[in-house]
């Protein structure tokens, strides 16, 4: 099977955005044994990305589309589908209860233009996005020669919701009627690499079905299981096994699974618990309280926080420290966090202290928390 993967978008061409998806996507469909021969990207333009689709669907298996499924007038993937199959955009009325829902759960008003995100190509089948309002759009459409068919996914550009989508609804379809391959990830903090692949170690071996792979990216540690089967309840009793074993050996280090980062742990653990969370930042640019407010719901179990140099900090805190008395190490981080946590009046409260004239860098020296 030969792929291509198309990555739509105007923010792209110009240079204001990084493609990222074309290299995580090729990537994974590697793993599964299927190359990809072309990479494109398109600007927001109709009558350019028809004709890249019509190239595409002659020459290429597989083609994976990224971006252009949003509300905007700019989003035109779906429009430009239709339009190489000359065929209409019909309503599907289960994505439209779907999208309806979400904004009643934020209890917001649906935009009439979100109507366009439930329309979709006659003939092609919606795919359901679990991490937000555009779903994706699946197609098999015959080639000129009449014998064979050309496979399309259209997927968000968000790698947050493209991601999960691929994984739970893409990568099925398209090795449907071969032997059955599922994904897995663990992710684990708190641990580094060799020694995780140490704790482990038989379960990392050469061979090993399924296969266990360790990556890492900054603190974090990440567990990618790959199954192989004749069906699906197959591969999900091998990686049920694994992550028995994997839990077993890793036990506290293990924070979380699939796409989920340590803030989306820590506020469903504050949601579950009905707690509250402040913080103070010196020297991180506020990049702590930016990761908590980005999950969804934060604002709930966040109550706030403080960004400032240690030399600014007093004033912002009324029963603070003794200034004196703090320096960047440990005992000066609680003595601000206990500050902290009675300004805002929460359950917990987390204090970071980054010397300005340390490196990020310096192994040897990390930021006092």
């Amino acid at each position: 099977m030969q792929a291509e993967i198309i990555a739509i978008g105007s923010e792209l061409t110009n240079g204001e955005k990084l493609d990222t998806n074309s290299q995580w996507l090729s990537t994974e469909l590697a793993a599964i044994g299927i190359s990809t021969h072309f990479h494109t990207t398109i600007a927001d333009n109709l009558d350019e990305i028809v004709a890249q689709f019509r190239l595409s669907v002659q020459r290429s298996d597989l083609i994976l589309i990224t971006g252009g499924l949003g509300p905007t007038l700019d989003d035109l993937t779906r429009q430009a589908l239709a339009e190489m199959t000359e065929t209409d955009l019909v309503l599907d009325e289960k994505s439209m209860e779907i999208i309806e829902a979400m904004f009643q759960k934020r209890s917001r008003e649906m935009p009439e233009r979100n109507r366009i995100q439930a329309m979709f190509p006659q003939g092609s089948e919606p795919i359901k996005n679990e991490h937000g309002t555009a779903p994706g759009i699946w197609m098999e459409v015959p080639r000129l020669d009449g014998k064979s068919i050309c496979l399309i996914a259209a997927m968000p550009g968000v790698p947050s919701e493209m991601k999960p989508m691929f994984y739970q609804s893409v990568l099925p379809r398209v090795t449907r009627g071969t032997n059955m391959i599922r994904f897995a990830r663990i992710n684990c903090f708190g641990v580094g690499e060799s020694k995780t692949e140490e704790l482990l170690g038989d379960i990392t071996s050469r061979g090993r079905d399924p296969e266990v792979g360790i990556t890492a990216h900054e603190a974090t540690i990440t567990l990618r299981i790959k199954a192989m089967g004749n069906t699906l309840e197959e591969c999900e009793h091998k990686i049920a096994e694994t992550h028995q074993l994997i839990q077993e050996r890793l036990g506290e280090y293990i924070f979380g699974y699939e796409d989920e980062e340590l803030e989306h742990v820590v506020m469903m653990l504050l949601s579950q618990k009905q707690q509250t969370l402040s913080t103070c930042e010196c020297g991180t640019g506020g990049l702590l309280s930016y990761r908590l407010t980005e999950v969804d719901g934060a604002a709930d179990w966040y109550a706030g926080g403080i960004v400032s140099r240690l030399q600014s900090v007093y004033r912002h805190l009324a029963t603070g420290p003794d200034q004196d008395n703090v320096a960047f190490n440990a005992a000066g981080a609680v003595q601000i966090a206990q500050a902290t946590q009675q300004k805002y009046d929460t359950d917990f409260a987390l204090a970071i202290l980054l010397d300005p004239h340390q490196s990020w860098q310096d192994p040897n020296q990390v930021p006092q928390a």
